[in-house]
């Protein structure tokens, strides 16, 4: 969702530039970098899920090289 939230910021900061509102501008920026943080955080989570099934698939590897001897 971090993206939703990202792209909501820049369209209150948008108007806040238009509208010459300093309050609105500053709420954009802050949902732009928190949408931001969350998009990263979902990367990150991702690789790590990636990471996971990879070891799990060599543990797989590891347990039937172990009962073919």
């Amino acid at each position: 969702m971090g993206i939703i939230e990202e792209g909501k910021g820049k369209v209150k900061e948008a108007v806040g530039d238009l509208t010459d509102n300093e309050a609105l501008q500053q709420e954009g920026r802050a949902q732009k970098q928190k949408g931001e943080a969350e998009h990263e955080a979902d990367e990150h989570r991702a690789k790590a899920k990636a990471h996971e099934v990879e070891a799990k698939e060599k543990e797989l590897e590891q347990e039937a090289a172990e009962s073919a001897k």
